[in-house]
């Protein structure tokens, strides 16, 4: 990974939502590049904050007591340890950044979990 990356490239590789792929790193977090459509997991992660940044779509991070909603062009970041759900009514591409190893569902595990892969 030394080249330049075209966001609008790797998200065309995007076969899923919520199947998450890795297109670069910084320090020891990875950027990760994401379609979600639907509702995710509530999940929870314990070492780590976890960035989101709307490229376009729109997004709601549901958290326990609020939710925030985000367009296009809009970030938030889920402090660590508190618990949230992404879920999105329309296709919504999204960049995130995360300690590197992290798992996309957190401490939740299960079927939504994919394995880390770079794209």
């Amino acid at each position: 990974m030394n080249d330049k990356v075209n966001l609008a490239e790797k998200f065309a590789l995007l076969d899923e939502p919520y199947n998450p792929a890795t297109v670069g790193y910084v320090n020891d977090a990875k950027i990760v590049v994401a379609l979600i459509e639907g509702e995710f997991v509530w999940h929870t992660h314990d070492d780590t904050d976890d960035f989101f940044l709307v490229m376009d779509g729109e997004l709601t991070i549901q958290l326990r007591d609020d939710d925030v909603v985000l367009g296009a062009g809009e970030l938030f970041v889920v402090p660590r340890g508190v618990e949230h759900c992404p879920k999105a009514d329309v296709p919504t591409r999204v960049v995130l950044i995360e300690k590197a190893g992290t798992p996309n569902t957190g401490d939740t595990g299960g079927e939504m979990t994919r394995a880390e892969r770079e794209i």
